[in-house]
């Protein structure tokens, strides 16, 4: 699927539209989608992720129309730094897991439902990537943030959380298209988090195999180097971080 143009709203669903912020990056791909969701063309919108304090890129956000609302799937810069400067633009709210993200709205927990834009929107909190990621559910689509790209993996905070997260994602109906953070949409977010998951139960039995060769103690680099030999060296840095995730995960469950 061909990523959409810079600065262009692209409808992709009857009640979603993407704009992709001009940020791209190995860790970003094309750059970030900001979604403009609402239950029609006369609706207020529910803006999702406005990205970076990137004034360009925001006020293209603000030109779509009123916006009711602005919620965050998580606290990364490249999703939620844009979020005050564009809530006081338009005049919107913003939610998010973490009260610390919100302006003159309060926080919101898994299972919350939202209504604005003229839609339901049901919260899931997918854990994993970090410990305030949150899903978005609503007509059949799922807005996932970085919890699951457009292609790729995620980089992981916790291992345990995110295999239980996607497992949560695993049990939506068949069909469900995912709207992720970064990358192009997903026809079946279900199947796509069942992918990830036997990737996931791979590198794990990958890293448990690198551990009998390198010893026990083997720092995360060791292992990236190893179990990441075939990747890019550019990316090496970022999987250590998901190879510590492993590492603590398998070490806890030897504690466990």
């Amino acid at each position: 699927m061909t990523a959409p143009a810079y600065g262009v709203l692209r409808q992709v669903s009857e009640t979603a539209s993407v704009l992709l912020e001009n940020n791209p990056s190995s860790m970003t791909l094309e750059g970030t989608n900001s979604w403009v969701l609402r239950a029609t063309p006369s609706s207020p919108a529910v803006v999702v992720d406005p990205g970076y304090r990137d004034l360009e890129h925001l006020e293209l956000l603000a030109s779509v129309g009123p916006v009711e609302l602005v919620l965050l799937t998580h606290h990364h810069p490249d999703h939620a730094e844009g979020a005050p400067w564009f809530a006081e633009r338009v005049g919107a709210p913003v939610r998010a897991f973490d009260p610390a993200l919100c302006v003159g709205a309060p926080s919101f927990v898994d299972g919350s439902e939202i209504s604005a834009g003229g839609l339901a929107i049901r919260v899931l909190h997918t854990p994993g990537h970090t410990d305030d990621s949150i899903s978005l559910v609503l007509d059949g689509q799922v807005l996932t943030g970085d919890t699951i790209l457009g292609r790729g993996t995620t980089v992981l905070h916790d291992l345990g959380d995110y295999l239980r997260s996607l497992r949560k994602l695993i049990e939506l109906p068949a069909g469900t298209v995912g709207l992720p953070g970064h990358g192009p949409e997903l026809l079946d977010l279900p199947a796509t988090a069942r992918e990830y998951l036997a990737h996931r139960e791979q590198r794990l039995d990958q890293v448990r195999s690198a551990l009998k060769t390198l010893g026990a103690d083997a720092t995360p680099r060791q292992v990236v180097e190893v179990v990441y030999a075939d990747v890019d060296r550019a990316l090496w840095a970022p999987a250590e971080w998901s190879v510590q995730a492993q590492l603590d995960y398998l070490r806890s469950e030897e504690n466990g």
